[in-house]
Order: structure tokens, then sequence, then C-alpha cells
């Protein structure tokens, strides 16, 4: 039966009304709530009876800017709120630096820079080490006394590793493709852990709570 054999009454618009407002997409003003109504309907008196009979329910009825949709009444956001943890991204120098670590460790600022062949940024070690990527481990017995970084347990967990040895060595690199298969003579991907071992002191938890863990960002560019 078509609305022109059924006349709705104040009941069945409010109900209409209501429908429009549930499905709706964004908030919706009475004159688009009109359109898809009777020409005689009073969407007026119908809004009207439905803020009164959803006030105090767990989804009200509001206007926003002059339109009208439904929102969870404001006492109860706190059961719409979700904390979670957003993973951060490391940057394409940070995935550099930490896979120089992992590779080279025990490695100084300057080993790494060397590695890579430009300057270290100043936030990037900050970042490894925030992240609990990236450890100090002792300090290099040479001019200076430079610290060494090392990769850490948190890493390991990260990447599903039981140990450093654990990491790709060329031939898994050659098979995920991430390795030319023309490489030069003599090539080599360095062996994790078989570093300047002997060549430093290792820092203690104390020592590395210690200012000197402060003065070596000193002056970075």
């Amino acid at each position: 039966m078509s609305d022109l054999e059924f006349k709705p009454d104040e009941a069945e618009i409010e109900r209409r009304v209501e429908a429009l407002l549930f499905a709706a997409a964004g908030p919706l003003s009475a004159a688009e709530i009109a359109r898809r109504l009777p020409e005689d309907a009073d969407v007026g008196a119908a809004i009207a009876a439905l803020r009164a009979r959803y006030e105090g329910r767990g989804v009200e009825l509001e206007c926003v800017a002059d339109r009208w949709r439904f929102r969870t009444a404001p006492d109860l956001s706190f059961m719409m709120t979700e904390e979670r943890e957003e993973p951060r991204r490391l940057s394409k120098a940070a995935l550099e630096t930490l896979a120089i670590i992992a590779y080279h460790q025990p490695c100084t600022r300057a080993e790494i820079e060397s590695v890579r062949g430009v300057s270290l940024s100043r936030g990037t070690l900050d970042l490894l080490l925030e992240m609990g990527f990236v450890r100090l481990r002792g300090r290099r017995r040479t001019p200076g006394r430079p610290v060494t970084y090392a990769t850490s347990d948190r890493f390991l967990e990260h990447f599903g590793l039981a140990s450093v040895h654990d990491l790709p060595g060329v031939q898994d690199m050659r098979a995920a493709g991430l390795l030319d298969l023309s490489m030069p003579p003599g090539f080599e991907v360095p062996d994790p852990g078989r570093g300047a071992e002997g060549e430093e002191d290792l820092l203690s938890d104390l020592d590395q709570d210690s200012p000197e863990f402060a003065q070596d960002f000193v002056g970075e560019d």
C-alpha cells in the first residue's frame, strides 16, 4: 500500500524519522528528512517527540549546525574509549643504523658513520635507545673512550631471533632477493658479535645511568 492510499499518523512519521536518522551516514537537516516523508508530515513534531523519548537513554538526539543526529549519551563516552599502543615506525636512517649495529656490534658512532658513509643525525641513536632496540655496551680502549653500541634483548624479541647469530647471512639474503647474485669478490656479511671483543670496557648498569651517557650527544648535529 502506497502513501497515497495510507496516510501515516504522527507515530508512523516519528518512526520513519527515527529510521532515517539511524541509517544516515551523517547529521540530517529537517529539510533533508522532509524530502523522504509525505508532504504534510510534521517533521518538527516528530523530532521533538524523538528527543523527549530518547532523553536520558544510552543514545540521545542532538542538533549540530541545524542538523540532527543520534549520538552516545555524554556520560557513557568512557565506554567507547579504546586505548592501544601505536607502533612507531623507524626511518630509513634508523633502520640502516640498527642494521649496522646488529651486524657490526659492538661498534662506535664513528664506525657506524664510516659504514653508512654519512654522518649520523642527532636523534637516530636517541630513538633506537628510547625504543630499547639498542643499548650502550662499553667504552672502546682508544683515545676519547668512545661508547660502543650493541643490540638488546628487545631487538631479538621484536625480530623473533634467538640470538644475533640468527641474523640472515649471505645465502639467506640472496634467497630473499636482497642481494645481487653477482657479488664482488671477497664480499661477506659481517658476523655479529665478532667485533672488538676485549678492546672495550663493558659498562655496568650504574655506568649506563651516569651523566657520561648524556655527554656523548653534546654538540652533535
